[in-house]
């Protein structure tokens, strides 16, 4: 193996020792401040590092024909050091910066929502019950002066048989059968 392609391998060991460094930084204050359950966070762990043994393995190949030599090795371990020494406090504020940005707009376009949408869903909601009621309180206003206005000729028919209808219910009749009714339900 000619030492172009050594190079060649141990820079691309370099750019994915710091790309992994880059993905862990990130995932590490994403779960940091949105507080995933500990068991997304084994999840996206196991992902995280599937994810790296892919990347390293796809950048060892095209550097020397995915060739294990110690130079990958110590690629690898310069790109995550170079990563953390230069570039990781830079990264994990950006990556804050980034999630208040997105915090920000989704609570910009919930309130956007929420008044183009729901005041006037809210305004017409009022409207329909305000309507309902009004409705309703025009109809029990006919509904009591019809009650007044027909008040003599219910009236004088419910007086007349009403003294028949006690005496009827207060009959010995009756009152043995309602007796009777009782008794056989207890059964």
């Amino acid at each position: 193996m000619n030492p172009a392609v050594q190079w060649m391998t141990l820079l691309y060991m370099m750019l994915a020792g710091t790309a992994m460094g880059l993905t862990y930084d990130s995932y590490r204050v994403l779960s940091l401040k949105l507080s995933f359950p500990k068991w997304l966070n084994a999840l996206l762990d196991l992902l995280y590092w599937v994810w790296a043994a892919l990347l390293v393995f796809r950048m060892l190949y095209a550097g020397n024909q995915g060739q294990l030599r110690f130079y990958v090795f110590l690629g690898l371990f310069l790109g995550v050091w170079i990563y953390f020494l230069i570039f990781s406090v830079t990264v994990r504020r950006f990556v804050v910066m980034l999630i208040q940005s997105v915090q920000y707009t989704c609570r910009l376009l919930w309130r956007i929502l929420e008044t183009l949408i729901g005041v006037p869903l809210l305004w017409l909601w009022r409207l329909l019950i305000g309507t309902l009621l009004l409705l309703g309180r025009i109809l029990l206003f006919i509904l009591k002066l019809l009650l007044r206005l027909t008040k003599p000729i219910w009236v004088l028919p419910v007086r007349w048989i009403s003294p028949y209808l006690s005496r009827l219910y207060h009959s010995a009749w009756i009152t043995r059968s309602i007796e009777w009714i009782n008794a056989w339900r207890k059964r």
